[in-house]
């Protein structure tokens, strides 16, 4: 089972037919993780179709502002690639909250 929002995004690209990698890394002289374009944790590629998705526990709107205040944002743009920020928001499905399931919350910045 997925437990993690990129292994979750991976998980639903792949249902679609996306073929996807994660393209963020860990910087171990740094001790940080480095995203593509400074944003971008997934690059996922199907037919005609390049969609660029950063996934996140739960801070969509923090995300989505991040990437608005890129200075790429437009040449990413310009260039088709579609822009997707992924939230997984927990749901409990029982009172003891032993058992949850994730929400997914899609904002296109396309």
């Amino acid at each position: 089972m997925a437990t993690s929002p990129t292994q979750r995004s991976l998980a639903y690209l792949r249902e679609l037919g996306y073929y996807c990698e994660v393209v963020e890394h860990w910087n171990s002289f740094t001790n940080q993780r480095k995203d593509l374009w400074g944003w971008c944790d997934i690059l996922a590629l199907r037919r005609d179709e390049v969609l660029a998705v950063q996934t996140t526990a739960s801070a969509v709107s923090a995300r989505v502002n991040k990437i608005l205040a890129a200075p790429n944002l437009n040449a990413v743009r310009e260039a088709g690639i579609k822009i997707h920020v992924h939230g997984w928001i927990r749901q409990p499905i029982n009172k003891t909250r032993k058992k949850v399931t994730y929400k997914l919350r899609i904002e296109d910045l396309s």
